[in-house]
């Protein structure tokens, strides 16, 4: 089974009860996503683990190469239990306890128990993303926070808070985040998603537990805290992918900043050769509507016109109506404006540091230039960890990208990339005999056709792992 797509730009869905059926998954995939994402944020372990082993199921039995996205939840901070029909009005007080009680109008439930040592007088607490606002009145630095509501509204139970203020001193990864590391470990996921990254400290503990376990998965950090932006650089040189979460984002940061934010991330992933994704309410009106709003569409053709490598579907498959119709109306939108779009290619980002990557990330660079100076129809790379893969995509080239490797497990996690597709090939004897067996392959594909000019890139002798020394350009037979 294949994709009926063959996009530049990725799609990943999240699943949810909405999709994690085997019927459906069969038909998302159709439909064009590459990477499904498992939200640890909701349902139990069973159920995650039932559904990446169903994913790798499908993989097997239908020769795909679909990708698990395993996000954890973080320190997501929440009020408990509230009482039906609870309201409040702008200038009410509201009270905050880290005691559980059930909630109202007055006095709500906080499941963060360092929040009155956190907060101080005159910071803002957002709930339900933003919708209430109140301000800090005072804190007994033990248990209570009294508030004066800002703008009111409905207060609802297990609502997500934000505090866009307040430097918090919980932990990135919680208690619950490493039992559900050991689960994506244990089920061999290909990314993980970590949530609410302040610094590039957050993304080297993650990576220390990772490398403990022998894990090939790598990190996506997800954008979400306005420590995060004023870290960006260094986060972005730790981790190996990012997701702007504009969701907490946009209520952590002033709303009218997130564009450009989101421009400017992009963009210094691109550089550093890093997969952006571009993640939440990018077509939210399709949970309940068969088509999107003209703004949506919009939504996704910026973020296919800004070079992100992948576009993100939350609530629209976890609990939508239509997790298959969604995938198909993002999946043309992206079609659409890829056939009248070209990305700028980044071939003036040459390599400058001569450290011991120079010489394969020249060869990268090359390779990129020269392919689309030939119009040739492929770059073709055989790779042992995906490192030519995503260097090769980070300079945009109008050529497509046709990557070999051993790893089945570095095949899948190469579905996240942009303009990268993968196939195993596990027959590296020599270079001259494996370039012999790919070209086949990818001929016996319909990849490429008889008197097509690609550009090959390797190392020699080719069991010189992490040193891309080769770049020709050969005339398929």
């Amino acid at each position: 089974m294949k994709s009926e797509t063959s996009n530049n730009t990725k799609i990943v869905a999240t699943l949810g009860p909405a999709s994690w059926h085997k019927e459906v998954l069969i038909e998302m995939i159709k439909a064009g996503v590459n990477v499904f994402r498992v939200n640890f944020s909701h349902g139990d372990h069973a159920t995650h683990r039932r559904t990446i082993q169903l994913i790798k199921q499908i993989n097997a039995e239908h020769n795909c190469k679909i990708a698990v996205l395993a996000d954890l939840q973080g320190p997501k901070l929440r009020v408990g239990d509230v009482e039906e029909g609870a309201v409040v009005k702008e200038g009410d007080l509201l009270r905050f306890t880290t005691n559980k009680v059930k909630g109202t109008a007055d006095l709500v439930y906080m499941n963060y128990a360092q929040f009155p040592q956190d907060v101080n007088t005159g910071e803002h607490i957002l709930l339900d993303d933003g919708k209430l606002m109140c301000e800090v009145l005072e804190t007994n630095k033990k248990d209570m926070v009294v508030t004066r509501v800002i703008q009111g509204g409905p207060l609802k139970s297990k609502k997500g808070v934000n505090l866009p203020n307040t430097k918090v001193s919980l932990p990135c990864l919680t208690k619950k985040d490493l039992e559900d590391v050991v689960v994506a470990m244990e089920e061999g996921v290909e990314w993980i998603g970590l949530s609410f990254v302040r610094g590039a400290a957050d993304v080297h503990e993650l990576r220390a537990i990772i490398n403990e376990f022998g894990s090939f998965a790598k990190i996506v950090s997800k954008i979400e805290k306005p420590e995060a932006v004023d870290d960006i650089d260094n986060i972005i040189n730790a981790t190996d992918s990012i997701m702007v979460a504009r969701g907490d984002l946009g209520v952590e940061i002033p709303y009218s900043a997130v564009p450009m934010v989101q421009k400017m991330i992009v963009k210094k992933c691109l550089e550093k050769a890093k997969p952006c994704i571009i993640a939440t309410q990018m077509m939210e009106s399709m949970i309940e509507s068969q088509s999107p709003t003209r703004a949506e569409v919009n939504d996704v053709a910026n973020s296919v016109c800004d070079g992100a490598d992948a576009v993100m579907l939350s609530g629209e498959t976890s609990v939508g109506k239509w997790p298959v119709k969604v995938v198909e109306t993002m999946a043309s939108i992206v079609a659409n404006v890829e056939s009248r779009f070209n990305i700028s290619p980044l071939l003036d980002n040459e390599p400058s540091i001569k450290n011991e990557r120079y010489i394969t990330k020249t060869i990268c660079y090359n390779a990129a230039k020269i392919a689309d100076q030939v119009d040739a129809a492929a770059i073709l790379t055989l790779t042992f960890s995906g490192y030519t893969a995503l260097k090769i995509a980070g300079h945009r080239p109008k050529t497509r990208i046709i990557v070999f490797t051993a790893n089945q497990h570095i095949m899948n996690q190469l579905s996240l990339v942009w303009g990268v597709e993968a196939f195993y090939y596990a027959g590296m004897d020599s270079t001259d005999r494996s370039f012999g067996d790919i070209e086949q392959i990818i001929k016996d594909s319909k990849s490429v056709s008889s008197g097509d000019l690609v550009v090959k890139i390797a190392s020699m002798p080719i069991g010189e792992k992490g040193l891309t020394n080769m770049l020709k350009i050969v005339t398929i037979d």
